[in-house]
C-alpha cells in the first residue's frame, strides 16, 4: 500500500466546550486510525481569532493533524469533515520532502520564538 504524508488543519466552531472539542478531534483521529493511517502528530492550537468571519463567528478552535495514509483515504476523511457541522473549515495538503522536514523542525520547537527570547533575556 502506497502512503503519502498529509497535513490537515481544521477549524471547529467556538461554541463547543473543551470536552466537546476534544471528542470531535478524537472522532477524526480515530477515523484515520480505523482506515489504516499512521498518525504522526496532533496539535491543538486552541481558540484563535480568524482573519474574517465564518458563519458569523470570528474565532474558532484550530487543530492540526499530521499523518501518513493511502491517497484513497483522503476523500473519505474529507467527506466526514464536511458532514460534521462542528467543522467550519478544513484544508488537507500533501507534504513534499521540504514540508516533511519543516514539520519535523516545527515539532522539535525550532520556530518557537517565545522560548528564544526568554533564553536571550536569561543571558
Amino acid at each position: 500500500m502506497f502512503q503519502r504524508n498529509y497535513e490537515t488543519v481544521f477549524i471547529l466552531t467556538p461554541v463547543l466546550s473543551d470536552v466537546q472539542m476534544k471528542d470531535t478531534v478524537d472522532k477524526f483521529v480515530n477515523l484515520l486510525k480505523e482506515q489504516g493511517a499512521d498518525l504522526i502528530n496532533v496539535e491543538n492550537w486552541g481558540l484563535k481569532k480568524m482573519a474574517y468571519p465564518i458563519e458569523k463567528k470570528t474565532t474558532g478552535f484550530y487543530v492540526l493533524v499530521e499523518f501518513k495514509a493511502d491517497p484513497t483515504l483522503i476523500s473519505k476523511f474529507e467527506v466526514e469533515l464536511r458532514r460534521d457541522e462542528k467543522v467550519m473549515r478544513f484544508l488537507t495538503t500533501v507534504l513534499d520532502k521540504h514540508g516533511i522536514a519543516y514539520a519535523e523542525r516545527r515539532r522539535k520547537g525550532e520556530f518557537n520564538k517565545k522560548s528564544e527570547t526568554k533564553e536571550e533575556a536569561a543571558k
